[in-house]
């Protein structure tokens, strides 16, 4: 074979070759059920999150809420036994994280004695500046403005 038929022929199965990479491609269509097909059903709406302590009452409504509403699974009150008589209560804990900027702190604490079990959890914190100077690992001494479903006070407490 010469070196000129032998560079057609290369030449040729080059050719033959960027023609069947160019030719059209035609994806397949989408199912109905891929979030990409514009008739696809939406995604439901996900359900509130239960890692914070709020309630419906917390979240502003134009309708009044009764405070006898149903709580929602995940939400805690006092307990029957101290209803309307504890307008605070008062727990101990370890700061886990402090977000002033969401007006939140998350506690680990102990038992708050005829309000909760002990428990890792949020709190909205009413005043905000209450969280200036708070690191994670700080114990302190909160109280809880149980109508407010808030943390109306911290105490730093001394390390251990």
């Amino acid at each position: 074979m010469d070196g000129k038929s032998r560079r057609g022929r290369v030449t040729l199965v080059g050719t033959a070759l960027w023609l069947a990479g160019c030719a059209s491609y035609q994806l397949a269509p989408l199912p109905p059920s891929h979030p990409a097909n514009p008739g696809a059903p939406t995604a439901s709406e996900r359900p509130p999150s239960q890692t914070l302590a709020y309630a419906t009452t917390d979240i502003p409504s134009a309708r009044p809420v009764s405070p006898m509403a149903a709580v929602p699974q995940g939400e805690h009150r006092p307990r029957e036994a101290d209803r309307g008589t504890a307008q605070t209560a008062v727990g101990e804990g370890e700061v886990v994280a402090a977000v002033p900027n969401s007006s939140q702190i998350v506690l680990e604490h102990g038992e708050i004695k005829g309000f909760m079990e002990a428990m890792t959890m949020g709190y909205r914190v009413d005043p905000p500046s209450l969280l200036a100077g708070l690191n994670p690992g700080d114990r302190v001494r909160f109280t809880i403005d149980v109508q407010r479903r808030a943390i109306i006070e911290i105490e730093k407490l001394p390390k251990r």
